[in-house]
């Protein structure tokens, strides 16, 4: 095989340079953006990874594409109909990835919002599916069942009054009533959640607004989908070891380059915390650092979108590659798994 999977595909960490190649920040006055945009995961078997996310929880595949430092490997990109910020749950599918490790420096668990009225459907679609579920628990005051995907990854879902009316992808056998509705909430695994707690209000926008026991929830304000994190303090423990079922970062929302780049102008001056260089993922522009914490942190831009390379009627049905895979496509092609 012609890629083999190493450090660069597991893990991106901060260069010497604070930032470089920052598209021409534009002069027009732009409201923020804030909140989570996507979460990034290891998985195992891409087939059974794509059949979990699209048939059992009906989520749209948005876009196939491969893993742009690691050109052997898929990355697939689950969400809403259209791939909006704070829809969007990713993967790297290794079919022979170890199990990971939950431990402290990773995101705990990834949480959709469904319609209030759609927890008894989707408890009953659990179990048809033989996916062993927690009894439905309140946190926070909402009802929230947490679960496990087939390669362990922690999940819940947590309902949420009004929100029938939302948009919802309609091309799986899910009900459009009962569809997920983008992600509600994180929560990261920390053990102390002040320095933490610092970088999310600081540099990217969200605010303290309750605490119950070792949960501190954090909210940007005016964010509905994607708007929540959760940090879960918790001393003692093994730091996390990446593998199959792991989350391997989570990146939060800047509007355009401008905004980033003001971001990580702040995480610096303010923290002492450099960031990578940005990084063109075709979709988005992005950069990376870790929090006080130890988890793996992304600023990406909303723009340009999913839509760039494909028509949005046809998002993710034709494997996609960046401009400099091209050349490779069919050596790609040819070690990757098939799909049915």
């Amino acid at each position: 095989m012609p890629w083999r999977r190493g450090r660069s595909a597991l893990s991106v960490e901060p260069s010497q340079p604070l930032i470089r190649r920052f598209q021409t920040p534009s002069t027009e006055v732009t409201t923020m953006s804030h909140g989570i945009h996507h979460i990034t995961a290891i998985a195992g078997p891409a087939q059974r990874n794509l059949d979990f996310y699209t048939r059992v929880l009906g989520l749209r595949l948005v876009k196939k594409t491969v893993n742009f430092d690691d050109p052997g490997t898929y990355h697939f990109y689950f969400g809403d109909e259209a791939g909006a910020p704070g829809t969007i749950l990713t993967f790297f599918p290794w079919a022979h990835v170890a199990p990971g490790r939950l431990g402290l420096g990773e995101t705990e668990e990834t949480v959709f919002r469904i319609p209030e009225g759609a927890v008894g459907y989707w408890l009953h679609r659990l179990i048809e599916n033989g996916i062993a579920h927690q009894p439905p628990e309140e946190r926070f005051g909402d009802k929230v069942i947490s679960f496990k995907d087939v390669d362990g990854m922690r999940l819940a879902l947590v309902g949420v009054p009004g929100i029938e009316a939302e948009p919802a992808w309609t091309g799986s056998d899910v009900p459009a009533e009962m569809a997920i509705r983008g992600f509600h909430s994180a929560k990261l695994l920390i053990e102390d959640t002040a320095r933490t707690g610092a970088i999310l209000t600081d540099v990217l926008g969200f605010k303290e607004v309750a605490r119950a026991g070792s949960l501190v929830r954090y909210q940007a304000p005016g964010t509905t989908i994607g708007g929540i994190v959760d940090l879960h303090g918790a001393g003692g423990f093994l730091p996390a070891r990446l593998g199959g079922g792991s989350v391997h970062h989570i990146a939060f929302r800047a509007k355009d380059d401008a905004e980033e780049m003001e971001m990580v102008k702040k995480l610096a001056e303010n923290h002492g915390i450099r960031a990578t260089e940005q990084k063109d993922r075709n979709y988005f522009r992005s950069v990376y650092f870790r929090e006080p914490g130890h988890v793996l942190f992304e600023i990406a831009t909303d723009i340009p979108g999913f839509a760039v390379d494909e028509p949005a009627s046809s998002l993710g049905q034709a494997l996609k590659l960046p401009s400099f895979l091209e050349p490779r496509r069919a050596a790609i092609e040819d070690v990757l798994p098939v799909l049915a």
